[in-house]
């Protein structure tokens, strides 16, 4: 639940730009999404840092860090704390970095309720420990809670991956909801980067008609490029690889380039 509260002034380094990669229903790409879309932006020169906010931790796994590397996580930045740079790792991928996710992390959304100023801790860390990095992605949770909540405030953008599936829109409406309120509340320069189309299957009319569905709904604040179902981009993450380094030709790798092309380009005109 959002209380109402007098938003604060913007604690970003000028440099960074943050984007949330958010939807409250599980399964839908998103963290495929979020390590893919960083392996992009890292192939064409840009330093990204992915921040693993959820406690599942597939994001880390996904990028091959071994457990034992995550003693200290985006809980500790959190909760505890510790400076960012202190909880970054390098990946496997050149200009790629990572604050990985802990199992501690399961348990923070209890902790923060009784935290004052709960919703800005992440944003507070970000500020407190600026960062050399052109973007830091924020993998969230599947779920609309606290930590989601300080991901949306912490953030600059929203980046909202969303299945082709017959209850997709319903899924989303809440999400847009909940985007509004922080951005009254709490964040105000908050802003929608895209809507991307994930595990679309052109085989299924289904797919195609939530597609049209969408772009009737959303208009230009979809992609134009859709992620296709894949079994390469399926694969990636039991080798602890993005799919770009699994399988560079496959079209999932494919599609994601196209997409981190997208975002740059609406990230150059939010610029302008």
């Amino acid at each position: 639940m959002i209380i109402e509260n007098t938003p604060s002034s913007p604690m970003f380094s000028e440099k960074t730009r943050v984007i949330a990669v958010a939807n409250q229903k599980g399964g839908v790409g998103k963290t495929t999404t979020a390590i893919n879309l960083g392996t992009a932006l890292a192939a064409v020169g840009k330093k990204v840092l992915i921040i693993d906010l959820d406690p599942q931790g597939n994001a880390s796994t996904g990028l091959g860090t071994a457990r034992e590397a995550r003693e200290r996580n985006s809980y500790h930045v959190i909760i505890d704390h510790v400076s960012l740079p202190e909880a970054t790792i390098e990946t496997i991928i050149p200009g790629l970095s990572l604050v990985p996710s802990g199992i501690d992390l399961s348990g923070a959304e209890i902790e923060l309720v009784n935290v004052a100023r709960r919703e800005f801790c992440l944003r507070e860390a970000l500020a407190r420990d600026p960062v050399d990095f052109d973007y830091a992605l924020i993998d969230c949770p599947p779920a609309l809670g606290l930590l989601t909540i300080n991901a949306l405030v912490a953030a600059h953008a929203v980046l909202m991956p969303l299945q082709c599936e017959f209850f997709a829109l319903e899924g989303i409406s809440h999400l847009v909801k909940t985007i509004e309120r922080v951005k009254r509340a709490f964040n105000p320069s908050l802003e929608i980067q895209g809507i991307v189309l994930t595990m679309f299957d052109k085989r299924n009319n289904l797919s195609s008609m939530v597609a049209d569905d969408v772009r009737g709904y959303f208009g230009d604040k979809v992609y134009e490029t859709v992620i296709p179902r894949n079994v390469r981009v399926s694969e990636a993450p039991s080798h602890g690889k993005p799919v770009l380094v699994y399988d560079m030709r496959c079209a999932g790798s494919q599609a994601y380039l196209h997409l981190a092309s997208e975002v740059l380009l609406r990230e150059k005109r939010v610029a302008a």
